[in-house]
């Protein structure tokens, strides 16, 4: 989607403040105990009350309103009545829709206590995020995101799980372009002023790829180990980006 005015910017402001809120709320009740139901009942909650549906409901009837993995679960895990344990790492991924108009955001958070060595898998998987977001203007190759999360990635020693990418968003969920986080020097593709799209590099401490469950939806580090995502949506400008959903 590319933004053609006003309007349509206040409305997915609208809902990206939707899914910023709910990812908060849900980040604030994660603690040892708790299980992804009950935060996924949170999102529920705050939907309704909104006047928002859950994306994966709407768009691929997903059993839950919101995708929370655990562990070794690095994407689209179902909510289960398995409680958290502490020391390990939730990735919560909270994307919805408003009056036509879809956000998506997501961020991985530690349960209780845990190694100081996860606390900087995080670190650097936000700031990931963040140099890349901050590196997509207008004008610039779409590649200079990937270059973006490569170069933080390395600097810090993790590896950038394969096949798992950020996108176009706003009209639906998941649009054009597949935005890798990989470098790819043949892509071509220019960044235009007013796209809206998601960044969410996923970082992990052993693994390059992921394995589905038998569920037929939970994605998991083929070589275990720890893994992190932090995803937002914004819309792309010539200078700093419009961020959506913070």
């Amino acid at each position: 989607m590319t933004i053609d005015g006003p309007e349509q910017l206040e409305k997915l402001k609208d809902i990206g403040g939707i899914c910023r809120d709910v990812l908060r709320a849900m980040g604030a009740a994660v603690k040892p105990g708790v299980t992804p139901r009950q935060l996924d009942a949170i999102a529920e909650k705050m939907m309704k009350e909104r006047g928002a549906q859950s994306a994966p409901m709407l768009a691929y009837d997903f059993p839950g309103y919101t995708c929370i993995s655990v562990g070794s679960a690095i994407a689209h895990g179902i909510p289960s009545d398995v409680p958290l344990k502490e020391g390990e790492l939730v990735n919560i991924d909270v994307s919805a829709e408003k009056d036509g108009f879809f956000g998506d955001t997501g961020a991985s958070f530690p349960v209780g206590k845990v190694d100081p060595a996860l606390i900087k898998l995080l670190d650097a998987t936000k700031a990931a995020q963040r140099k890349a977001m901050f590196a997509a203007r207008a004008g610039q190759p779409l590649n200079a995101i990937g270059k973006a999360v490569e170069k933080e990635a390395k600097k810090h020693g993790y590896h950038i799980i394969e096949g798992l990418n950020g996108h176009g968003v706003g009209a639906w969920i998941h649009e054009e372009p597949t935005v890798s986080n990989i470098y790819q020097p043949s892509n071509r593709q220019k960044l235009q002023e007013g796209q809206v799209m998601t960044i969410e590099p996923f970082l992990a401490t052993k693994s390059r790829t992921y394995a589905e469950d038998m569920d037929g939806w939970t994605l998991r580090l083929a070589n275990g180990g720890f893994g992190a995502q932090f995803e937002h949506t914004f819309v792309v400008t010539k200078g700093a980006p419009i961020v959506l959903t913070e």
